[in-house]
């Protein structure tokens, strides 16, 4: 039994995701240690296939996530009548109900990232190697734009006369007040993201139950209400590029830059205020 249990620590989950969301996060024991660092490159992920295992269901989950919020959009961008649609809240309904059904789903197996900011901010806290970090945004793009894709392929002409779902600065702001929301509306994100999937936190709260992939959908939710008016709310690289690269509109590009730049911004200064700030992790003594 023995070298069964062996082989089974070291078999398809040696190389098991650092920072998992959702309950995978949660079944930390109640004497909090802190974990250490993830190497900067881990060469034996390459040869796990937990590795690839997780990318490919960042690539289904990212898919997933642009079929139904796109298709949502479409459905009220085409209405003549908002009143016979779902209307903006719903728009936001679909974008922060899907990213807490599909983070519940992808949790224990990739972690639940669906959004290269998120795995950005979790790398810049040593949650997860560089090597795993860019096998995710890549598959998380490549989700993106095949969802996209499948949103058009429905209806070319309605897609197209609609936006199709792409981000742009909208008419009455300039790019600094997309910038600026896309950087806000990510660190709110992040942040919610370091809070719910804190083990320490869950480890001192542990009698209070807490479901992670909630208070995430719920930010995601809450930043596409504030800020659809202003950017159509990116926060998600990938969501934005794989919308523009399928609608493939000289505007829709234009504004490209402020859906990486705000993001990655935004993601960074959360994981320095979490870990910095709140975790005061530097300046903890080490033994």
């Amino acid at each position: 039994m023995e070298g069964r249990e062996e082989d089974v620590r070291v078999g398809a989950n040696k190389f098991s995701e650092r920072q998992p969301i959702g309950t995978a996060a949660q079944s930390q024991d109640k004497d909090y240690k802190e974990p250490p660092p993830a190497p900067l490159f881990e060469a034996g992920e390459l040869t796990s296939w937990s590795f690839y295992r997780a990318g490919i269901a960042e690539f289904v989950a990212t898919f997933l996530f642009l079929y139904v919020t796109i298709l949502t959009v479409m459905g009220v961008s085409q209405s003549s009548s908002r009143c016979s649609t779902v209307g903006i809240q719903g728009i936001a309904w679909a974008f922060g109900g899907m990213i807490f059904a599909l983070v519940y789903c992808t949790a224990g197996i990739s972690g639940g990232h669906i959004n290269p900011a998120v795995t950005f901010g979790l790398f810049l806290a040593r949650k997860l190697s560089l090597t795993r970090a860019l096998f995710y945004m890549v598959m998380q793009c490549l989700g993106a734009i095949s969802g996209a894709g499948v949103v058009k392929g429905f209806q070319k002409s309605v897609y197209e006369n609609n936006g199709g779902g792409a981000n742009v600065v909208n008419a009455g702001y300039t790019k600094g007040d997309g910038l600026g929301a896309e950087i806000v509306g990510t660190f709110i994100l992040v942040y919610t993201v370091f809070s719910a999937t804190d083990a320490k936190r869950n480890a001192r709260d542990s009698h209070v139950p807490l479901l992670a992939p909630l208070p995430i959908g719920f930010a995601v939710f809450l930043v596409h209400l504030a800020t659809i008016p202003i950017t159509g709310t990116g926060i998600n690289p990938a969501r934005s590029l794989g919308a523009a690269i399928i609608y493939n509109k000289k505007h829709a590009w234009d504004d490209q830059w402020i859906f990486w730049l705000g993001p990655f911004i935004g993601a960074a200064l959360a994981a320095i205020y979490h870990q910095v700030v709140i975790r005061a992790i530097p300046f903890k003594s080490r033994h």
